[in-house]
Formats: C-alpha cells, structure tokens, sequence
C-alpha cells in the first residue's frame, strides 16, 4: 500500500462492483493508497452510482499519476481533514 493512490474497497463490495461498473478492475492496476484523488474531489458515497462517479476520479489518477499529482492531492488532503470537506 502507498500513500496515495486509489482506496482499497472490501473483497465482496469489489467482485459486486466489477459485475456492475465497466472498468472498475482497473483501478487495481497500481497499488491502492491511503488517500486519493476520488477522495479529495468527490464527498463519501454509498450507492453504486457514487462508486461509478469515484471510479472516474481513480481511472483519471491511474491514467496521469505522477509526483507532482501526489503532491497536489496530498495538500488537498489536509484541506479536506481540516475543513471537514467531504464527510458524511
């Protein structure tokens, strides 16, 4: 596991989510993180369609990570922890 990168999700809630969303497996394609961009820039969600809207977030960041995107999304990171931004 890293720092940053696409959160990890329960065994059962992934095999349910890859039958349902297109491309979902493929978030697994690097190592899952401790905060990511899906994170940051969508609030917490309990339906399949905030994991399909969170998917994109995690298929953009798979696409175009980098270091300078690692940096940005941990300072983003702190924003949220310290504004509350995002909780449910």
């Amino acid at each position: 596991m890293s720092l940053v990168g696409p959160r990890p999700e329960r065994p059962y809630f992934v095999e349910q989510l890859t039958q349902e969303i297109p491309y979902y497996a493929v978030r697994h394609s690097i190592k899952p993180g401790v905060t990511g961009w899906a994170q940051v820039k969508y609030q917490y969600g309990s339906t399949v369609e905030d994991s399909a809207e969170k998917l994109q977030y995690d298929l953009y960041y798979v696409k175009n990570h980098s270091l300078f995107l690692d940096f940005v999304i941990l300072f983003e990171t702190v924003g949220v922890v310290l504004t509350g931004k995002g909780a449910r």
